[in-house]
């Protein structure tokens, strides 16, 4: 067993109420190796079809992203994990000051951040022919103005208490330097790991660490059977990524093991978009 020296610190994870999804998965990677697990979610609501959702697909994902994070409590409860759940929106600068408050106040400290929340738009209007000034919006005051944000708090808060054990993981995609179909959402991703190198320079003075993982096509619940035969041979491992994959690659980033890795994009996508 490999022991990445995260007994009882504290990870604040974003995006974290799918339990098929990387937010929720990565949790409880944590959670497995002794850390202390903030889950921050706030409900999508899209439309879906109750009658679709015991197998994967859209219907299943979009029911999953409207929910809470009760499935992942309970499956914490049962490690007997220390975690706390909020339900917030990280676009909102109020609500990330509520949110490090509270972390703050039942655990003294955030030693880790990684920024999964994300969201795209599902109607189709993220090509340049269609594309509408809500749909950057409401994109980037997620995936971009929510991420600073976060990060904003997480290296104020770090700076005030001296921390000595800073890590940042954004999450990417690993096309997102040329998404054509969602450009918006590929902009999105590309400003963040573009933010990662920044901020990463702008930190290291502190300790802290910030990097990014991209993940490739990954089973979070919306790749039905169909889907998955046109996507799976495009990538050259022949399988769709699974979260757990994902989670792996964020833990080792945050761990003791990663002190000297700071200001990469690491692709975690079976050679998918390389």
């Amino acid at each position: 067993m490999i022991d990445y020296g995260l007994k009882d610190k504290v990870a604040l994870i974003t995006g974290a109420n799918n339990p098929q999804g990387i937010g929720a998965t990565t949790a409880l990677a944590f959670a497995r190796e002794g850390a202390k697990v903030v889950l921050v979610y706030k409900k999508v609501f899209r439309p879906f079809d109750k009658s679709k959702t015991d197998k994967n697909g859209f219907d299943r994902y979009y029911e999953a992203n409207a929910g809470n994070a009760d499935v992942a409590a309970s499956k914490l409860r049962a490690m007997n994990a220390d975690y706390l759940i909020l339900e917030s929106d990280i676009s909102n600068e109020s609500a990330v000051k509520e949110i490090y408050s509270t972390a703050s106040a039942r655990y003294g400290k955030i030693d880790i951040l990684v920024n999964n929340a994300a969201t795209d738009d599902e109607n189709g209007f993220d090509t340049i022919e269609r594309i509408t000034p809500d749909v950057i919006d409401d994109v980037f005051a997620v995936n971009v103005r929510g991420s600073v944000l976060t990060t904003r708090e997480f290296v104020r808060e770090f700076v005030a208490r001296r921390g000595d054990y800073g890590r940042i993981v954004n999450i990417s995609t690993d096309a997102a330097q040329i998404f054509a179909g969602q450009i918006a959402y590929g902009a999105s991703k590309a400003a963040l790991e573009a933010l990662t190198r920044s901020v990463a320079l702008e930190v290291a003075k502190y300790g802290i660490t910030v990097n990014c993982v991209a993940p490739g096509p990954t089973q979070t619940g919306w790749i039905d059977a169909e889907l998955e035969k046109a996507v799976v041979p495009l990538i050259p491992l022949g399988q769709l990524i699974q979260p757990e994959d994902v989670a792996e690659t964020i833990l080792f980033l945050a761990s003791k093991q990663a002190k000297a890795i700071t200001g990469q994009v690491i692709k975690t996508s079976g050679g998918h978009a390389l």
